[in-house]
């Protein structure tokens, strides 16, 4: 029999990108359009982002992509989120390309309450749940407005601020300009009770 914990306890945050025109969706309204989606499910987004023009990564051509970061909170367990964002990213028009490659929509967990799970990861199975998020230290595109929204933020596993990350790499921050304010009217770095 497997048992299912779930938590309210600690923050989780996700980092939302897109750069590819979706079945609802284009990348400009993707926040939007997962803050939506997520309070379908009773979870609540406390803190947002602006969302920042990226540059790509990987060897692929495509287009920019706009990128930002949401605290949210609720009652749910790891796996079953992972399974929800899937779905969300599935019902925005995501489909499984190239890696690196254009998305309408990619929802990333980078931090579940300070949760460790599935590390090191080069010891996992392609696709296993792994928490934080093996990329946030070497990704400019998740540490700029994770900075931005979450300053007291700390790595669960390198207990440093998603600053002192930026600080110790200044080329991460290269081609990264804010595009807007968050919708729904809650101001960069600020939190609702």
């Amino acid at each position: 029999m497997r048992i299912h914990k779930t938590t309210t306890i600690g923050d989780i945050w996700l980092a939302i990108g897109a750069n590819a025109l979706g079945n609802t969706i284009n990348p400009r309204l993707a926040l939007e359009y997962t803050r939506t989606a997520l309070l379908g499910h009773n979870l609540v987004v406390f803190s947002s982002s602006c969302v920042h023009i990226t540059p790509p990564i990987g060897s692929v051509r495509q287009n920019r992509f706009h990128n930002a970061v949401i605290g949210i909170r609720g009652s749910i367990a790891p796996a079953a989120l992972l399974r929800l964002l899937k779905r969300i990213e599935r019902s925005a028009g995501r489909r499984l390309g190239v890696r690196w490659g254009p998305r309408p929509l990619d929802i990333d967990i980078l931090d579940f309450g300070g949760r460790i799970i599935g590390h090191p990861a080069r010891m996992t199975r392609p696709g296993t749940l792994i928490l934080p998020h093996p990329g946030i230290a070497a990704r400019g595109f998740v540490l700029v407005p994770l900075a931005e929204v979450a300053p007291h933020w700390r790595h669960p596993i390198l207990g440093v601020s998603a600053g002192t990350l930026l600080a110790r790499k200044p080329g991460l921050r290269r081609g990264i300009v804010p595009a807007t304010q968050p919708p729904g009217g809650l101001n960069p770095g600020r939190t609702q009770k």
